[in-house]
């Protein structure tokens, strides 16, 4: 089984200043533990960055940029998108071809956004999810804390398994690839 893995929105106006996420430092050194075993083992390694006009995320702004401490290497894929949902739009689905690649794993920001919309997209597609439930995060809303939401997520995504496609949501240290 093919995996790739999917690194969504770990961009420098998440992770720092008004819009910084819950436990970010501890989230994006988990995403690196989780790439680094990713290319350690040779599994693609995609890294989508949000784009929108006239906001912190303007593309190639200085907060539309790749966090400060996530590591990235030369090999790596980009993808760039303008909605929540990774593959609308974009050149993901013909980056990882359901023919060639059967397997997503997925992490980043922001859990009840950009994340929810790419894993439940996934699933549809054909996909097979496993979700780091320990490396997203998102910002408390105004009626739930981010830590609540990133829990409700991860015990609502665990339900979403169906007859053609399952998602697995665990610690990013027991994904093996």
């Amino acid at each position: 089984m093919t995996t790739a893995l999917l690194i969504i929105d770990v961009q420098q106006a998440l992770c720092s200043g008004e819009y910084e996420c819950f436990e970010i430092n501890r989230v994006i050194n988990t995403i690196n533990d989780l790439s680094s075993q990713a290319r350690n083992a040779g599994v693609t390694v995609v890294l989508i960055q949000h784009e929108e006009a006239n906001s912190p995320l303007a593309h190639e702004a200085a907060g539309w940029q790749l966090a400060e401490g996530l590591e990235t290497a030369p090999k790596d894929l980009r993808v760039r998108k303008t909605t929540r949902d990774s593959f609308y739009q974009t050149n993901l689905q013909k980056l990882l071809p359901k023919e060639d690649f059967e397997r997503l794993v997925i992490c980043g920001l922001q859990t009840d956004y950009c994340v929810n919309a790419t894993v439940r997209q996934a699933l549809t597609l054909g996909y097979d999810v496993v979700l780091a439930n320990d490396a997203h995060s998102t910002v408390d809303n105004g009626n739930l804390t981010a830590e609540d939401i990133i829990a409700e997520h991860n015990k609502d995504w665990a339900h979403l398994t169906g007859s053609v496609t399952r998602i697995d949501v665990i610690p990013a240290k027991d994904i093996q690839f």
